[in-house]
């Protein structure tokens, strides 16, 4: 009778949050749709595609309108079906069975879940009390294992921290394994090593159309590195990894760097506005919330209530990030800001223990 391996034999499937919900703010999704005229051009272009023939395997459009983008070369830039695809390359492919990833916690959940899929030791570093990173902790893990990789997520997700950028090239230059940068939330910081990256031998950075880009249907990542290791990406990723449809849609997005900058600073503005009126929010009540400033798209709040207003905000429609003590809120809209503080205020006025 067959049976499942262990490694896979007790997982569960991905459950995230389901139904209409009135209010998304649970994801780190965008809160900006696509404006019309650029989803005219998207629709113009679907309808061009011919179906019946394979995607481009290089993505070579999409890569070059997302290096101009950035500012960087493209022959740099290799692209996936998401960010998560590319974890899942790396660890599978730059890494041996039994090999150390290295890790630090709290952090992206994936990066433990590839590295035990990829049968991979995973060794996790935890963070500080105040949720920063501590890169001599860091780098004596990775050389005490004899690493083959240490990746982050940097800013981090959940916890919004960013960990500044000459920390960043110190860990770089005193490891000798390969650094799997994950700057998914870079685009609301300002220290990115993207345009540095080919002065390592040993560094790969991860990007997203996710996040600030507001492309997360089209699940669209990029790794970018120096030539030797895009080289081995594009020879080690499937032939056809990335659909026509999504390096269409991509393409045309990525060539509107007016919108891109306009919008990225708008949700840089709504997050910040969230970040303030939560604080508000925990001066009344600081029995119940203690805020974790940042550099991402949401706030990340500790709280000894957490669960029971994450169900309340889930039965007034809101949906929300619960994780044990903390919650993830992402910047929302206006008006989804506010119909969350007000929830919020309605659950602490009539809370009892």
């Amino acid at each position: 009778m067959y049976t499942l391996n262990k490694k896979i034999r007790d997982l569960q499937p991905y459950d995230p949050i389901t139904g209409e919900m009135k209010i998304r703010l649970d994801a780190n999704e965008s809160c900006v749709n696509l404006p019309e005229d650029i989803m005219a051009e998207i629709l113009t272009a679907i309808n061009n595609i011919s179906f019946n023939r394979y995607p481009d395997p290089n993505a070579t459009a999409v890569c070059s309108a997302f290096a101009d983008y950035y500012g960087i070369s493209s022959d740099n830039v290799t692209a996936g079906n998401g960010s998560d695809e590319l974890i899942s390359i790396i660890a599978n492919a730059f890494l041996m069975k039994g090999q150390t990833l290295v890790t630090v916690a709290p952090d992206f959940s994936m990066y433990r879940f590839y590295t035990s899929i990829s049968e991979l030791e995973c060794e996790t570093v935890q963070k500080n009390d105040d949720l920063t990173i501590d890169v001599d902790k860091l780098i004596e893990a990775v050389n005490r294992t004899n690493a083959g990789a240490v990746i982050f997520s940097n800013p981090c997700n959940p916890t919004s921290k960013g960990v500044d950028r000459e920390e960043v090239r110190r860990l770089i230059k005193s490891v000798d394994c390969l650094v799997v940068l994950d700057e998914a939330y870079m685009d609301f910081w300002d220290k990115s090593l993207l345009g540095e990256v080919c002065d390592y031998d040993n560094l790969i950075i991860l990007r997203t159309a996710s996040k600030a880009v507001g492309a997360a249907a089209i699940r669209l990542g990029f790794a970018v590195a120096n030539e030797t290791i895009t080289k081995a990406l594009k020879a080690i990723k499937s032939p056809y990894n990335v659909n026509t449809v999504t390096q269409e849609i991509g393409k045309i997005i990525f060539s509107h760097n007016e919108y891109l900058t306009k919008t990225k600073n708008y949700i840089v503005t709504q997050r910040q506005s969230l970040y303030n009126s939560l604080a508000e929010v925990a001066r009344s009540y600081p029995q119940y919330f203690t805020l974790v400033d940042g550099c991402s798209n949401f706030v990340f709040i500790k709280s000894p209530v957490s669960k029971q207003l994450f169900d309340y905000l889930l039965s007034q429609g809101t949906a929300i990030r619960y994780m044990g003590d903390y919650l993830r809120i992402t910047a929302g809209t206006d008006e989804e800001n506010e119909t969350l503080l007000a929830q919020i205020n309605d659950f602490c006025n009539n809370y009892k223990d």
